[in-house]
Formats: C-alpha cells, sequence, structure tokens
C-alpha cells in the first residue's frame, strides 16, 4: 500500500540527503516513488519558493504564501500521485511552517492551524521523519554554504525557535513522526532509516 511520507528537520540536519537515499530503497523494493519539495513541486510553487526564500515580507504573507504553495502541491501533485498508488516523499510539508513561521516567527498557532484545516484537512502524512539536531551543529553545517537564503542567515535563537516548534508538533501528534537523531554520523542516520523502512 503506497504512503505519503514528508522529511522534516531544520536546514543543516540532512533531511535532503537522506531522502534521496530512502527514495531510492523504496524503488529497489519495486514501489513507484515521487519526490517532490516544499515551498515548490509545481511551477508555481517554485515561482513562490524563489519569493518565500528571497524577499523580505510581513509574516502573516509568508505564511499565506506558504499556505497557497502547498494548496497547489496537493492539487497537482501529491493527490494524484496517491491516488494512482504511488508513493510521495516530501521534503517538508506543514510542520515546517508550524516550526518556521509558528516557532521562528512567532505567528499564533491556532492561525496556522485554520489554514491547515482549510487547506488540507483531509490529507495528513502517513508518516513524518523529524531530523533533529542541535542548532550548533546544523549552523556549522550551514557554514560551509556560500549563499544561504534569509531563512539559513537568521540567528541562532531563531533556529532555537524553530526546534521547539517541531518539538511541539511531535507532542501534538506523535503517532506518525519517527524521530531522528541527525547529529550522529551517516551511517547511523541510515541504520535507523533502515529500521524505519522494515517497519513500513
Amino acid at each position: 500500500m503506497n504512503k505519503f511520507i514528508t522529511f522534516e528537520g531544520m536546514d543543516g540536519a540532512g533531511k535532503s540527503t537522506h531522502l534521496t537515499w530512502f527514495a531510492e530503497a523504496l524503488r529497489a523494493r519495486g514501489h513507484e516513488v515521487v519526490v517532490t519539495r516544499e515551498p515548490g513541486g509545481t511551477p508555481l510553487g517554485e515561482q513562490l519558493r524563489e519569493i518565500l526564500l528571497h524577499q523580505p515580507m510581513s509574516i502573516g504573507t509568508e505564511a499565506l504564501l506558504m499556505f497557497a504553495a502547498r494548496l497547489e502541491h496537493i492539487e497537482q501533485v501529491i493527490r494524484p500521485a496517491l491516488q494512482a498508488g504511488q508513493w510521495v516523499l516530501s521534503d517538508r510539508f506543514t510542520d515546517a511552517t508550524f516550526a518556521y513561521q509558528g516557532g521562528g516567527r512567532g505567528m499564533d498557532w491556532a492561525k496556522l492551524t485554520e489554514l491547515e484545516h482549510w487547506v488540507h484537512a483531509d490529507l495528513q502524512p502517513d508518516l513524518t521523519l523529524f531530523f533533529d539536531v542541535p542548532v550548533e551543529v546544523a549552523r556549522q553545517r550551514l557554514s560551509a554554504n556560500a549563499s544561504l537564503d534569509r531563512f539559513e542567515q537568521e540567528q541562532a535563537d531563531f533556529f532555537e525557535r524553530v526546534r521547539a516548534g517541531y518539538h511541539r508538533r511531535v507532542a501534538q501528534h506523535p503517532q506518525r513522526y519517527a524521530l531522528i537523531d541527525a547529529s550522529v554520523s551517516l551511517g547511523e542516520v541510515k541504520s535507523k532509516l533502515e529500521q524505519v523502512l522494515t517497519s513500513i
């Protein structure tokens, strides 16, 4: 049976690297896999991504644009793929909005919840892999990147709030999360992911 699996974590947690490996492992098992990302995943979503990552804006505008891109993503990519029997792996989904706009920016959690219910009340990930890493480790990994977007350029206290936002979300929906310690070696993370693969 196909599943909708999301990969979450702060910038620098390594989730994108592990998503690629996870997708290949699923394909090796004979599954059709669609790999996508947020914000983005559609032509309109990718245009909104460029705006979101590089243009200054108010917190409310930021959240609304995230959900606008998400609605398009769900209707154009995620739902059609799931209905076709394909597995969908997404690099970020709504948890990221709660973590970044809710935790990091301090937007009202209740407003984000209303937007979530409006955009996809009937669709939640079957499984969310949360790659958790201390802020100092994530920032050290990002320091090698010469071109940082406006989120990656934020200060350490912003990322502490983002991490706390993720943990608040995990506490609200513990049944769909697999918590991955992303501060350990790539081999150790892969070992944990192999355990996850055998359980789905």
